[in-house]
């Protein structure tokens, strides 16, 4: 058992005395995560400099302090929370956030791992600008490279993976590797940074990073179209990607059944669809620009476009088409969450499969549902542009005739296993593995690249200190 006094003593001095919160009203919002994860945390310390992280990850491997890295808090699966045991300390981010080298020729940013995703893009807007990873969160630039963020716009500029040239990170033992690569080609042997996308904190803390930036689109166009079926939503993606990759930035798709609840709990969001049904699925179909409507006009461009696919064969499948303001279109697509939280108990997948056998898998899972758990709704929406889909399971927990607890065991498993196994798919499309998802990494990742897990954390963190995901 480590002393939290001795503890917090010992790092006020090495950090500054407000850089230690010990008590338990300032420890409550480190300790739970947005969805999951809940935990106690020895102490929460908040370095503001790499050189700070680093005498504080020396210190904790000295005295075998295990250690949770911690950005803004804002991830989905519990992996930036402490453990229930109280020995853990939070190592937050939170004053990390003062490196800010914007190199507009370049297109890069130098930042410290702390910086909010707001404040990038807040001073990157001056030169026209922008991190091109669209969040609902206010994340760090360290979580998300640590999570590997993708967003609304994968399918036009990628997630954070490709948009990384460099990092910096503090291993376990305080040891600063500065990786901060400012070339877009240098082609010289292993690209250390990818070692750290994507595995939540637990090979080193994240405490810089360059990232390449992108021109601020001086456009958008966007239009809901209405669809009888997943294969029609299919048919019409490879239409706009064949005869508008170029501009065309995002594909998102809504179920009736997740877009019903919206404009029930919503009075200040219009309904297109008005009185009527809406139809399986609508489309949300984005064109973005930075070249100026007189060289080219999205909005007559994607209605032409869709105007002509409503003559062809395939547009049978097309039900209505409504052009608009982006921003209220938008606001449909990010009150989906909250909406359903209203309709009942909500069970939140983040699943990706081949875009090929999205609407297959769909099909698959609703047939599950209406044979298995009739009383549960299949609410789903998401990224099929890059073949994610948050299907959303909702249903009136006085239905059901099981505790939720146990329900939701059962679903996790028999969803997971339908998409892995059946549709050569992930159970994490984006939102990574953490505690809430670890069983299925266990389950499902193959024994040779979980013993590849296990070499690089014994060799970057022997004592296993970092983090509560277990990779290996």
């Amino acid at each position: 058992m480590h002393d939290s006094v001795r503890t917090a003593s010992d790092l006020r001095a090495l950090l500054g005395g407000d850089a230690v919160l010990t008590e338990a009203e300032d420890l409550v919002r480190y300790e739970s995560g947005w969805r999951y994860g809940k935990g106690r945390a020895l102490l929460a310390a908040r370095p503001g400099t790499t050189g700070e992280v680093s005498k504080l990850m020396a210190y904790c491997q000295a005295h075998g302090i295990r250690v949770m890295p911690q950005g803004a808090n804002t991830g989905l699966v519990g992996a930036s929370n402490p453990d229930a045991s109280g020995q853990m300390l939070v190592l937050s981010l939170e004053r990390l956030n003062k490196r800010l080298e914007i190199d507009p020729v370049n297109r890069t940013a130098v930042v410290d791992g702390g910086l909010l995703l707001s404040a990038l893009n807040g001073a990157l807007s001056a030169h026209g600008l922008m991190f091109p990873i669209d969040l609902g969160a206010d994340p760090t630039i360290g979580g998300m490279i640590a999570t590997n963020t993708g967003g609304t716009r994968l399918l036009k500029y990628g997630d954070v993976r490709h948009n990384l040239q460099g990092v910096e990170v503090v291993l376990a033992d305080g040891t600063v590797v500065d990786a901060l690569n400012h070339l877009r080609k240098n082609n010289t042997g292993l690209d250390l940074k990818q070692l750290f996308v994507g595995t939540s904190g637990v090979y080193g803390v994240i405490t810089g990073a360059v990232l390449q930036v992108v021109p601020v689109p001086r456009q958008q166009a966007v239009a809901l179209v209405g669809c009888v079926s997943g294969e029609a939503v299919l048919a019409l993606m490879q239409v706009l990607e064949r005869e508008l990759a170029d501009v065309f930035t995002a594909y998102e798709v809504i179920s009736a059944n997740a877009l019903i609840p919206v404009f029930t709990h919503h009075d200040d969001i219009r309904n297109p669809y008005g009185t009527g049904r809406p139809p399986a699925y609508t489309a949300l179909v984005e064109l973005s620009s930075t070249l100026p409507e007189e060289a080219l006009n999205l909005p007559e461009v994607l209605e032409e476009r869709l105007g002509a696919f409503l003559e062809g064969d395939a547009g049978e499948g097309v039900t209505d088409v409504f052009m608009g303001r982006p921003e209220d279109f938008w606001a449909i697509r990010h009150h989906i969450s909250e909406s359903l939280r209203s309709e009942g108990k909500v069970l939140a997948f983040d699943i990706s499969v081949p875009r090929s056998r999205m609407a297959a898998f769909t099909e698959a899972a609703v047939a599950l549902l209406a044979k298995d758990y009739p009383f549960v709704r299949a609410c789903d929406f998401g990224h099929w542009g890059d073949g994610g889909t948050h299907l959303n399971l909702v249903w009136k927990e006085a239905e059901s005739s099981r505790p939720a607890a146990v329900l939701v065991e059962e679903l996790q498993a028999r969803i997971y296993e339908l998409a892995v196994r059946g549709f050569d798919g992930s159970y994490s499309a984006e939102h990574g593995v953490g505690p809430h998802n670890q069983r299925f990494y266990d389950t499902y990742t193959p024994e040779p690249v979980k013993g590849v897990n296990h070499a690089l954390k014994q060799h970057l963190d022997p004592g296993n200190l970092l983090g509560t995901t277990r990779l290996a």
